[in-house]
């Protein structure tokens, strides 16, 4: 436990304790867009089919858009791009949000979704990216690497539990345009605050100029896998979406499913921050398989699951292997690709995420309305089956991949924007940012 605490120490020593509060900030916007778009066009359209295809749009636009910034960002840097997304998407949310009260058609509404969607900053690939050179810009040992991912994790389930809680509340207590109004201002503080963070500056982006033809390579085959297993990952996320909304339907108690849901989520958010605490002999590949496994055996019961309190007690018992399973993969892609490479990655593997959760939640619908929730479930046990095999076959190198570790903007000639010049302090110090 005092191991624990001291790892994580250094970590916040790194990145210094306002970053994590801001990246957190900055993230709930993202969970809160898409249910809080969904509600505000179904109460004010009166038609579940137009929400369906407005908020569709938004997962098309992030899905699409997404490895766009992220390459962007290790291009141009984070400032830059993350600024330019901010604003753009509380923009884009605002006139979502006035688009829909004054009840627009569908497809000015759908338009305005994709837009909402394509400029989510993309907080939770961006601040891991951050917070990775950090760490390894002060040299620090796999195990403070391994907390921050740990860490992000962990921010990223808590922002998706407690996001489309606040959307929920906000309905309940006003209207759903007050929720996504909301996100609307907190990504135009938060996510100003997160680009303007003095952090920004060890992501300052590597102009194409300065790239040699090694850097075209193409990523490692573990990569690939990995993507495919965070797209099944997001199918049972939207699987088991399906499935609790259709059995608490089912036994009258529809308002269960958004507390159902989202004890999985803390349990997962909980298990993830203990997640810093497993040795480091625990490798990558065996917490990958492990994760999976558990994810194919905890989520077998759900077939057999047809009453309310058994649905409590397995999936917040399911919940506990999702969060290994989404550490370990950004974990993977972290040691397999390019340090200057590493935003577009990132995001590419958020977007596989969101594409197999919007893409399972679609078809689980129907699947739920013609064999009941088991058959939303089904898929959520097939896509656990197939991360497993993934898992199985995949060859993980037993270290990493490219032959460099982060090397610092500066030290490849003229500084980056955003990059301090010489003689201006540098975040090579561990707790440079302490206190801030």
């Amino acid at each position: 436990m005092v191991g624990t605490v001291n790892t994580y120490r250094k970590v916040i020593a790194l990145t210094g304790p306002l970053l994590p509060l801001v990246s957190f900030l900055a993230r709930l916007p993202v969970a809160m867009s898409q249910f809080g778009s969904f509600l505000l066009v179904a109460e004010t359209s009166g038609s579940l089919a137009t929400a369906g295809i407005v908020g569709g749009s938004l997962s098309v636009g992030q899905v699409l858009c997404g490895p766009l910034l992220g390459r962007l960002a290790d291009r141009y840097g984070q400032r830059r791009v993350v600024l330019t997304a901010a604003a753009v998407n509380a923009l884009a949310t605002a006139a979502l949000v006035a688009g829909a009260l004054t009840q627009l058609a569908t497809v000015p509404l759908a338009v305005l979704g994709a837009v909402t969607g394509a400029s989510v900053p993309l907080i939770g690939p961006l601040a891991r990216t951050r917070s990775v050179a950090l760490a390894h810009r002060a040299k620090s040992d796999e195990s403070v690497v391994g907390a921050v991912h740990a860490l992000e994790g962990t921010l990223d389930e808590i922002s998706f539990v407690f996001g489309p809680a606040l959307v929920g509340i906000a309905a309940l207590l006003a209207h759903p345009a007050v929720a996504l109004g909301g996100a609307a201002g907190l990504v135009a503080v938060f996510g100003t605050a997160y680009a303007l963070h003095p952090t920004a500056a060890v992501t300052a982006g590597s102009p194409a100029r300065a790239r040699t033809a090694g850097d075209r390579a193409r990523p490692p085959g573990v990569v690939y896998a990995v993507r495919g297993s965070l797209a099944l990952q997001g199918a049972m996320f939207g699987a088991c979406q399906a499935g609790i909304a259709a059995l608490t339907i089912r036994l009258g108690v529809p308002d269960q499913a958004a507390v159902v849901y989202s004890a999985m989520g803390v349990v997962s958010a909980v298990v993830g921050l203990a997640l810093g605490a497993l040795p480091a002999r625990f490798g990558l590949r065996l917490r990958w398989r492990a994760a999976t496994a558990a994810a194919l055996v905890l989520s077998v019961p759900l077939l057999f699951t047809d009453s309310l309190w058994p649905l409590y007690a397995v999936v917040t018992v399911l919940g506990a292997a999702y969060a290994p399973h989404l550490i370990t993969a950004f974990a993977l892609i972290e040691r397999a690709v390019e340090p200057d490479r590493l935003s577009a990655s990132m995001a590419f593997a958020a977007s596989c995420l969101v594409a197999g959760q919007a893409t399972a939640l679609f078809a689980c619908g129907r699947l739920a309305e013609w064999y009941g929730p088991a058959g939303a479930f089904a898929v959520a046990v097939g896509a656990a089956a197939l991360c497993l095999t993934l898992a199985l076959v995949t060859r993980v190198p037993a270290g990493r991949t490219h032959g460099r570790a982060f090397i610092p903007a500066q030290q490849t000639g003229s500084p980056a924007p955003g990059e301090p010049a010489a003689g201006e302090p540098t975040l090579g110090e561990p707790a440079a940012y302490a206190g801030r």
